[in-house]
């Protein structure tokens, strides 16, 4: 598999206070099977669809850690992109490690606060399979600092930018920009969530039925905290699971004509 571009979404990991239970509801939600692993000195397990890597859950190692869903933004250059990071006003939590021979990881977190992944592909470049029913489909960042966040992932990645329904679209370097082109977003925190929400990223997975997952979300301990409702990405709601890590699934298919496969919804 050919690595990712600069800056496109290329891996998620669920950071679990018990793993056994989150492959219970992953593994009923989305139909993923699980295989023991490691990541440095770290158990990993590889969560996987039709015997393809789509995610991984990781056991927290600290329990004051968040119960979160991680993602990871592609990088040539673990070590130039958090020096970008770091001159742009961010701020870098994990500088860059090997793990294992699987690739060069790195955590930093935008100037508003919002926490993301760096990956430097090694022996494993990423998601195997994507945005089909039961795997990744979408990533954004909420932020309630639009033009300083704008700024940075422009100078750290290079995005081209372009407005869409209800976020800011944003392309790789040297792809034309808006629907179609899109890997990733940008939504502004309005004034209905509660201030203490922090700025974060949403993984969105894709699901053939927003409905239907939402309701057995709920059977299995989880909650629905938006929708569903309809965009015109499509139908999605935005979830959390049983240990209370939030995610989004939406259901691209009912997706308005013209605005791209790739742009998904809003949380």
């Amino acid at each position: 598999m050919v690595a990712c571009a600069e800056g496109v979404p290329c891996w998620v990991d669920a950071m679990l206070p018990d793993v056994a239970a989150g492959r219970r509801f992953y593994g009923e939600l989305f139909g993923w099977t699980f295989a023991e692993g490691s990541a440095g000195y770290r158990p990993y397990v590889w969560a996987r669809l039709g015997g393809k890597d789509v995610a991984a859950l990781v056991p927290k190692s600290d329990g004051r850690m968040p119960t979160v869903w991680n993602v990871y933004l592609a990088t040539g250059d673990a070590a130039a992109a958090t020096a970008r990071i770091r001159e742009a006003g961010g701020r870098v939590i994990v500088a860059p490690r090997w793990i294992d021979d699987l690739g060069v990881m790195a955590t930093a977190a935008d100037p508003g606060g919002a926490v993301f992944g760096l990956w430097q592909t090694g022996s494993h470049p990423g998601f195997a399979r994507r945005g089909e029913p039961g795997s990744y489909g979408w990533t954004e960042v909420h932020t309630r600092e639009p033009r300083v966040v704008d700024a940075f992932y422009r100078t750290v990645f290079g995005y081209e930018a372009q407005l869409g329904p209800g976020l800011l679209l944003w392309s790789p370097r040297g792809e034309p920009a808006g629907p179609g082109h899109a890997v990733a977003g940008r939504v502004v925190i309005g004034e209905g969530p509660p201030a203490e929400l922090p700025a974060h990223f949403l993984t969105y997975f894709v699901v053939a039925d927003c409905d239907h997952v939402s309701r057995t979300a709920q059977r299995l301990g989880g909650r629905v905290l938006n929708g569903p409702e309809d965009t015109p990405y499509g139908r999605f709601a935005v979830l959390a699971d049983n240990q209370g890590a939030h995610f989004a699934v939406i259901d691209t298919s009912s997706a308005v004509s013209g605005t791209g496969e790739n742009g998904a919804g809003r949380g």
